[in-house]
């Protein structure tokens, strides 16, 4: 799949490269599991949760994984990241896993503009 991109904001003049490597470094550490409240919006809270949890695993393996520090640098903490990027990030992430999974009879399809719950 290699590198794609993800707006940041809806004007579409900011965005962000994602590597296959931050998709899997995501899947690696369940990093979306329970970060979507139940109304499923992604805010700036979301984002900083998401913060929150990244910065306690990191912490707690003394910044061991090079992976998930790349997924800081290049996307969580880039400076054109606001609580949009994330929402298109966890559209990307689910259409990610969708394909992977095209062999097990998933059917789930993210879009953009809609809640995740």
């Amino acid at each position: 799949m290699g590198k794609m991109k993800i707006l940041t904001n809806s004007s579409g003049t900011r965005s962000i490269e994602i590597k296959e490597e931050h998709l899997q470094t995501i899947e690696k550490y369940q990093l979306f599991r329970d970060l979507i409240d139940s109304n499923g919006y992604v805010d700036e809270q979301v984002l900083d949760k998401l913060k929150l949890n990244i910065r306690a695993l990191l912490e707690a393996q003394a910044g061991l994984d090079k992976d998930l520090l790349d997924l800081c640098l290049d996307v969580v903490y880039h400076v054109n990241m606001k609580a949009y990027g994330l929402q298109q990030l966890v559209l990307l992430y689910i259409n990610w896993k969708d394909r992977g999974n095209d062999n097990l009879g998933s059917t789930t399809r993210a879009i953009q503009g809609t809640p995740f719950n």
